[in-house]
């Protein structure tokens, strides 16, 4: 029997199609986020990002996301180890650290809406940024499953 490409293959061995099938689709990466000046501690919210379609966790624009938001990251082998934003359940980022994807990812179960049925992701939890003042994004911080539980003071 013949292992999965994501057991056989470093992040940076990968092919296109294979680097995006490992994407489970959970929308958390599309979430603002703040971060402490005086910590340097990252706070996720529940703002999404104006692209990422609330009912499928999909962005509307991927492949033109950044003419619409410049400062999107891309993921790629080489940053997302570096990125302490990346969520811990993203699949990128369990690849990277060593370990295997998560029993509700897609590829394991052949069912891309395996995420939401676990729970998972943010589908139908989150709000448009423009529907958010900015000065109320930390009333938004929000812990989403399979995430740190440590909020602010």
């Amino acid at each position: 029997m013949t292992k999965p490409f994501w057991k056989t293959k470093t992040l940076r061995q990968m092919n296109k199609d294979e680097w995006e099938s490992l994407c489970d689709g959970c929308g958390k990466c599309c979430l603002l986020r703040m971060e402490d000046e005086d910590t340097a501690a990252v706070y996720v919210t529940d703002i999404r990002c104006k692209l990422l379609d609330a009912r499928t966790c999909q962005c509307k624009h991927y492949e033109t996301r950044k003419l619409y938001v410049p400062d999107c990251v891309q993921l790629t082998a080489k940053n997302v180890g570096k990125l302490p934003w990346v969520p811990r359940t993203c699949a990128y980022r369990l690849l990277a650290e060593g370990k295997d994807l998560p029993d509700y990812h897609h590829l394991i179960t052949g069912d891309k809406n395996s995420i939401h049925k676990a729970g998972m992701s943010v589908k139908n939890a989150t709000i448009h940024e423009k529907d958010v003042k900015e000065q109320d994004h930390p009333k938004h911080i929000t812990i989403w499953p399979g995430e740190p539980d440590i909020l602010p003071d």
